[in-house]
């Protein structure tokens, strides 16, 4: 749930840089992460709470907050489904992603997935010395575990890390950003184009904010449905709103209330 929507930016997802480019530009070779300005402040010391919304239900909660830990960044998210959407789906998820803060280089990613029957526990380790991501994962119900290795090109960012990599951007409407994004498998690139300014209101205020569509070029991203971020249209960049429209249906998730830790 919360998952996917990083991931687009889903979220959560990064190859040497990042560039601005106009509109239909080929993107696969320009595809590259962008260090954080100077003069970036990254939204530390803040936990996100977001209400989950599907047609007419409410459908759970999402926490979303970053932190300082040594020389990286700790990104923590969890979701949890709740009321009648519980009873027919249950979700009960926790990631957490580390990211080098001076290249936005992600570096290990875990994650503790429980979404109706399945129950599994996954590390992604980014290993840019052999230009590999190495995927460990765990089947907590049949004990059944899996290795994996892809190529990964010199930087890259994952589905959680990428929600902050994309509110590090200038974000001007029309601008298209081209990055790569590892989730596991193998990478793909992301094209995330800002649509336009839009109000948006939650129970934690009404916001200006930017509306930004990321879509995979291929892989499963692409086929997870279509995807958006709207981003506080000031120098924070908070996501206040995410949006995933899947084939079951739409689900959104509004800023609920902010809370200092």
């Amino acid at each position: 749930m919360f998952l996917g929507l990083g991931l687009a930016l889903a979220g959560m997802a990064a190859a040497q840089s990042m560039r601005l480019l106009p509109k239909g530009d080929s993107i696969g070779p320009f595809a590259h992460i962008q260090p954080p300005a100077a003069n970036h402040h990254f939204p530390e010391g803040f936990n996100f709470v977001y209400s989950a919304e599907w047609r007419i239900w409410k459908a759970g909660t999402a926490t979303l907050k970053l932190e300082s830990e040594g020389h990286e960044k700790h990104v923590v998210a969890t979701a949890d489904a709740s009321g009648f959407v519980a009873l027919l789906f249950h979700v009960h998820d926790h990631f957490e992603a580390r990211f080098d803060p001076h290249s936005f280089c992600s570096q290990i990613v875990n994650k503790h997935t429980e979404e109706g029957l399945r129950k599994r526990d996954t590390q992604i380790r980014f290993d840019y010395s052999h230009r590999k991501s190495v995927l460990d994962e765990a089947n907590l119900k049949t004990n059944e575990k899996k290795r994996e290795e892809e190529d990964i090109p010199g930087c890259v960012t994952d589905v959680l890390s990428g929600i902050y990599y994309l509110g590090s951007l200038p974000l001007q409407p029309g601008s298209i950003y081209v990055f790569p994004v590892n989730d596991g498998g193998k990478t793909v690139t992301l094209r995330a184009t800002v649509e336009g300014r839009e109000q948006i209101k939650t129970d934690a205020g009404t916001f200006s904010t930017v509306r930004v569509h990321p879509q995979a070029d291929s892989g499963t991203l692409k086929d997870r449905g279509d995807f958006w971020i709207w981003y506080t249209d000031d120098t924070q960049k908070i996501p206040v709103q995410m949006r995933a429209r899947l084939f079951w249906g739409t689900i959104t998730l509004r800023l609920q209330r902010v809370e200092k830790h």
